[in-house]
């Protein structure tokens, strides 16, 4: 069955649409099937067939006030200082400006405690409905012709409050973004970086199509693996793309799924300046707190820059690299490629260098659980520095991750039995932890301590 043109755009309309050509259908093979046509069924097509007339009659009542609200210009005084559009609901702020109430709640939740267009300080920040012109824009719409409900409706999503005039300056943006000159690129990506830092339409307006990604990552990808090298448009792409990930959830698998987004990660990290390859990291972090982009960021080879980045230990970006390659990790299949990138080696390093520890032990925590990261830990000396934290260390959540590894230890290595019933002998490490440690931590001491006592038996038994 050919679609009826005036539903098209309108997903609710639609569905009613469809809704009503079941029941009608429904109710014409009823007809066919009936010997004698009841009251009844010609009652109940009546009524279908009233109904989508009403629907088909609205949408082109609705369809026509759009054209005619596209074509009237409205006077000044009617559109808010704001959004530069026709007032939906018009309140007084405290400095005696009107605005719509939308977009000014909008400015104060933000913060903001000063009128938008005067930067009066506002002694309050009540609004009161301005009743005047409100009945004002009524009559005019009545004059023109606009019914008064089409146009409040039009002119934004209420939850991300999108202006035509929003959409305008966005698309504006990223037609000079996609130029080939320099300067254009780098002013356009600036202002977007703004935009999307400090609100969620512009978000929002990236997040309706993959293509207004690709436009926007396309000025640094120059050929191939080639970063473009103007550490500004770096810096202001990357963190653009990170804002528009922190959305939501649909924008962060739009922007994951996209074919440009992960390799020019990859790119940034490991060609970047150190504020761009720290964006990159929290943009990696942002994006994989969605499970289903966890193994589709793993599989890319980003956690080798990744680690290389942690390894370098520039203080700005390594808790953003740290928090990346955590959450990354949660994923198992990640936990085998961070070993074979070399993660353990680098945490343990910074460890027992003392560097960091909060957020590295989690990270080793999780990854012990891979036979290698066992054996390396082995190499490194991990159970000295590990022991010393379990017995130093205030943060109970340090001392509880320390435990976590050594257990693991423990029971994979029996070389290492030696070191840890040294330490209990000395100090009574272990038992203390095993009273006094997270419900977690006391589990895994007093495993470690029946390993060892079943290996004391054993020896006085031979």
């Amino acid at each position: 069955m050919a679609k009826t043109g005036v539903f098209d755009s309108d997903p609710t309309a639609i569905a009613k649409a469809k809704e009503l050509k079941r029941e009608m259908k429904k109710l014409l093979m009823n007809i066919e099937e009936e010997d004698g046509l009841s009251v009844q069924t010609i009652d109940q097509l009546q009524e279908a067939l009233s109904s989508f007339k009403q629907a088909t009659m609205r949408k082109m009542a609705k369809s026509s006030s759009l054209e005619m609200l596209e074509t009237v210009s409205c006077p000044d005084e009617f559109r808010c200082p704001l959004s530069n559009e026709l007032m939906r609901d018009p309140v007084v702020l405290a400095s005696g400006l009107t605005y719509d109430k939308l977009f000014i709640q909008k400015w104060l939740s933000s913060g903001n405690r000063t009128c938008p267009k005067t930067q009066q300080v506002l002694p309050h920040t009540a609004l009161t409905p301005n009743l005047l012109i409100r009945d004002m824009i009524s009559k005019w719409c009545k004059t023109v012709g606009l019914e008064t409900t089409t146009y409040q409706s039009s002119l934004v999503d209420e939850e991300k409050a999108v202006t035509r005039s929003d959409r305008e300056i966005f698309n504006s943006l990223l037609s000079k973004l996609s130029s080939s000159n320099l300067q254009d690129q780098k002013s356009s990506a600036k202002e977007l970086r703004r935009l999307t830092k400090k609100g969620t339409e512009f978000r929002a307006l990236f997040g309706e199509s993959s293509d207004n990604i690709t436009r926007l990552v396309n000025p640094l990808l120059l050929h191939g693996s080639t970063l473009n090298e103007d550490e500004q448009l770096q810096e202001d792409v990357i963190t653009t793309l990170l804002n528009v990930s922190i959305h939501d959830d649909s924008n962060k698998k739009l922007v994951c799924e996209n074919p440009n987004v992960i390799p020019l990660l990859v790119v940034a990290l490991r060609r970047g300046t150190v504020a761009t390859r720290s964006n990159a990291a929290a943009t990696v972090f942002t994006l994989s707190a969605l499970d289903s982009n966890k193994a589709l960021i793993g599989k890319s080879g980003i956690l080798k820059p990744l680690i290389d980045l942690l390894e370098e230990g520039n203080p700005s970006a390594i808790k953003d690299v740290a928090a990346a390659i955590f959450t990354l990790c949660i994923a198992h299949e990640n936990r085998s490629r961070a070993v074979k990138d070399g993660a353990v080696r680098v945490l343990g390093k910074k460890i027992s260098e003392g560097l960091y520890v909060d957020e590295l032990l989690a990270i080793l925590a999780m990854l012990v659980t891979h036979w290698k990261a066992v054996e390396e830990l082995g190499e490194l000396g991990g159970v000295t520095w590990l022991l010393r934290i379990t017995r130093e260390s205030e943060c109970k959540r340090n001392k509880e991750n320390a435990i976590v590894i050594l257990h693991t230890i423990c029971f994979s290595d029996r070389t290492k039995w030696k070191e840890i019933k040294e330490e209990e002998s000395s100090h009574g490490t272990i038992t203390r932890l095993a009273r006094e440690g997270t419900s977690r931590a006391q589990r895994k001491a007093n495993g470690i301590l029946d390993r060892l006592r079943k290996a004391m038996n054993l020896t006085h038994t031979a």
